[in-house]
């Protein structure tokens, strides 16, 4: 394996599959990521057209031993913060609100790990996630 390679050094798995996030202080808690085998996971939050310019999206990410007993993540071991994951109200990138993806790496010692996406506004905005593990104990990766 080259320094440029890598497919073989990542596994992605969907952390919150294409859903609209639209009722005022729901969210999306998403699936449970077991690390098993990896030294570290970069989450990939994206974001739809935002259509309210009330709209606030809160990032959480959540650790745990066992999948029953999550709990918020250090700041520590998390590689930017939730904060810039998310998006605030009214805020524009390049003049819009829409492909906009974010992200934030998880760096703790967990075996499993969780990213939820809550909105402030009923407007419905279309968001996904995916997990990507990556640093495994052993290489090459297998795909999927």
């Amino acid at each position: 394996m080259s320094n440029k390679d890598l497919h073989n050094v990542v596994r992605a798995i969907v952390a919150i599959e294409p859903v609209a996030v639209g009722t005022t202080g729901t969210g999306q808690a998403g699936n449970i990521i077991d690390r098993k085998g990896y030294n570290g996971v970069e989450f990939i939050a994206s974001y739809g057209a935002i259509t309210s310019t009330a709209a606030t999206f809160t990032v959480t990410v959540k650790e745990g031993d066992a999948t029953g007993s999550m709990t918020s993540v250090a700041d520590a071991d998390l590689l930017g913060t939730e904060s810039d994951a998310g998006i605030a109200a009214a805020t524009r990138v390049d003049g819009s609100t829409e492909k906009v993806t974010k992200r934030i790496g998880y760096t703790g010692n967990k075996r499993y790990v969780q990213l939820g996406i809550v909105n402030t506004a009923t407007a419905g905005t279309p968001v996904s996630a995916e997990a990507i593990l990556h640093t495994p104990e052993i290489a090459p990766t297998s795909n999927p």
